[in-house]
């Protein structure tokens, strides 16, 4: 199976995401968005998930797959491609830079942040940018 992490790898917010400073993403009424669960994973474990385990968590979450049978749903979610974390709205709309450690673990730092341009100024890390939302 295809490795889809990111190694010592930070994704920079989108060119054109529309947030001076970072911001939490809200729920909709009673259920949690996918960038919030996304968030939430991340933010309060830094450094604990891959990209892999984030999207496939948030989606058996959404998706109500009973623990039981999560290692199977893994396989079969991941032997289609999946988008990653440069198509998540926490870079795009949202302000949030995304380290990925060389064990390919995750935090998220502010765009506002000293941390945040650590990393742009870091030649050791390589980088990426966020997709954007619109075409040019």
């Amino acid at each position: 199976m295809k490795d889809n992490n990111y190694y010592g790898t930070f994704i920079e917010v989108a060119e054109d995401c529309p947030v001076a400073a970072a911001e939490i993403p809200a729920s909709k009424g009673e259920s949690k968005t996918v960038p919030l669960m996304q968030y939430e994973m991340i933010a309060n474990h830094p450094y604990r998930y891959t990209q892999e385990d984030v999207l496939f968590e948030v989606f058996a979450d959404r998706s109500e797959i009973p623990e039981d049978q999560r290692q199977a749903a893994r396989e079969k979610f991941f032997s289609k491609g999946q988008p990653c974390l440069r198509a998540s709205s926490l870079g795009k709309r949202y302000g949030w830079g995304i380290h990925h450690d060389a064990e390919g673990k995750m935090a998220l730092y502010a765009v506002e942040s000293a941390d945040y341009q650590a990393f742009l100024a870091d030649d050791a890390i390589k980088k990426v940018k966020a997709m954007r939302s619109k075409r040019v």
